[in-house]
């Protein structure tokens, strides 16, 4: 299930760390956020290593829609009611500020990853949701538009239009951008102490020490388990769709996402918290769904990301915690990591260079809010739910009633495990306790891998770690049937 980005562009082999260096700052994880940080703190004069754990641009920065866009959805009215005027402004701007940064760095770079100006749309059903959205998108500095006729074949009203957006080829982008810095791959973060970051090929002694890792790894200090959850969404790749010029996101309970890359039509959608998968196939309701709306095309592409969801709506970007004051985080994107990850590489660099940030305050991990406590009791709720259902829960499946590539959690003389049947029948079982905070793990059939409901960890077949926040694969052995 490779990304239409990864079939379309292969990166540049890096070493891995195999001694200890200093350095004024280290990045951990070499995704967009990472390895943009990683260029403005260079070009301002400061020496940055990047460290990642497999390759750069191997996590979530692949398998993104990559719409650089400041349009997140029906968001301008909420956002205005919840977080005040001069939040809901900062954070468009911050985020139209990104774009800009976009343009500005292709532009001067001369990088050929197939940018392309285009606008971007958030349409509905809802006649009022659209008239309210306009109108608090333009008291907030938008330039927007009211739409009735789109070129997607959608039920809708119409859509609220956001001028002067972008989008482009993510691995092309960041091909050319890692040019030039210095880079480490398949190094994997053990520890970090103070200045001290300990690796699987050396130590790195470093004054500042960035975590952009999609979802901090560390539980203490910080607790941004506490504070985020994970969803996963799909998207194909359509064959003979036809062409649209703009970007496209849904409003309500029908929430498609569209966008063109050369003769392909990118169909996004059926979106849910890891760990609770639904029943009959989120590939195959998106496949139906595509020849619902697209008669005669065919998938090329197929694939799934995942994105941190914060508490507030907000990213995470600035100071680690009070007591880490050298220490910097950039997570929980949501489903926009491509203008986030430019919004956190400009805060970042003024932060670590001493500058002052407009829009540091509006990101700030230290901020807390009224509106975060029904989140965060809801995803404590859920989080204890994974831990309880680990000890209490009895499933009705056992090893002989598995059909050959289903997995299911079962239950053995010895307990609960994993279990997963294989094409020819072999059993490949596994320890379904997630290894990051003991949830019990659930079976994604959808992408036959073992994810944890509680933080978004997961884990292939064979028990080897997919995403974070776990550090580390769980046990697996194999038997025969």
């Amino acid at each position: 299930m490779e990304s239409i980005w990864s079939q379309t562009c292969e990166l540049t082999k890096r070493p891995a760390l195999s001694k200890d260096i200093e350095v004024d700052v280290a990045v951990i994880g070499g995704g967009m956020a990472g390895i943009l940080t990683a260029w403005q703190l260079e070009r301002a004069g400061v020496r940055t290593v990047v460290l990642e754990a497999d390759k750069i641009g191997g996590g979530q920065t692949k398998n993104t829609t990559a719409k650089i866009t400041s349009q997140h959805g029906m968001f301008c009215h909420t956002f205005l009611a919840k977080k005040g005027e001069e939040t809901a402004r900062k954070y468009v701007q911050a985020n139209q500020q990104a774009v800009e940064e976009y343009k500005r760095i292709i532009q001067e770079t001369k990088i050929d990853c197939n940018f392309e100006e285009t606008d971007a749309f958030v349409y509905s059903k809802d006649e009022g949701k659209l008239m309210q959205e306009a109108e608090a998108a333009k008291r907030l500095g938008i330039d927007v538009s009211l739409e009735r006729h789109l070129e997607i074949p959608v039920d809708c009203t119409g859509a609220v239009r956001f001028f002067g957006q972008a989008q482009f080829h993510p691995l092309k982008f960041i091909c050319e951008l890692a040019n030039g810095l210095q880079i480490y791959e398949d190094t994997v973060v053990t520890e970090v102490e103070d200045h001290l970051i300990r690796t699987s090929g050396g130590n790195v002694l470093a004054a500042q020490i960035v975590f952009a890792v999609h979802y901090p790894f560390l539980k203490f200090p910080g607790m941004y388990f506490a504070r985020m959850h994970q969803e996963r969404s799909y998207v194909l790749a359509l064959e003979g769709a036809g062409k649209i010029h703009g970007m496209y996101i849904g409003d309500g309970e029908e929430k498609f996402s569209f966008r063109q890359y050369g003769d392909w039509l990118l169909l996004g959608g059926e979106g849910h918290r890891t760990g609770e998968n639904r029943e009959g196939g989120c590939y195959m309701r998106l496949k139906e769904t595509a020849a619902k709306l697209y008669p005669g095309s065919h998938v090329a592409a197929a694939w799934s990301a995942q994105d941190c969801i914060t508490s507030d709506g907000i990213p995470f970007i600035g100071i680690y915690t009070s007591d880490r004051p050298n220490w910097y985080v950039a997570t929980g994107f949501q489903k926009w990591g491509m203008s986030s990850s430019m919004v956190s590489a400009l805060i970042l660099k003024d932060l670590i260079c001493n500058r002052e940030n407009p829009f540091a305050d509006v990101f700030s991990p230290s901020r807390f809010s009224a509106e975060e406590i029904p989140h965060i009791v809801k995803d404590g709720k859920k989080a204890v739910a994974g831990l309880t259902r680990r000890f209490f829960q009895i499933p009705d499946e056992t090893i002989s009633s598995l059909e050959r590539g289903q997995g299911a959690v079962v239950t053995t003389s010895e307990g609960k495990v994993g279990v997963y049947k294989t094409e020819e029948g072999e059993i490949r079982q596994v320890d379904i306790v997630c290894p990051h905070m003991g949830c019990q793990l659930s079976w994604n059939p959808d992408e036959q891998s073992w994810d944890c409901p509680c933080h978004g960890s997961r884990f292939d077949v064979e028990g080897n770690l997919l995403d974070d926040p776990a550090q580390e694969g769980i046990q697996c052995s194999g038997i025969q049937e």
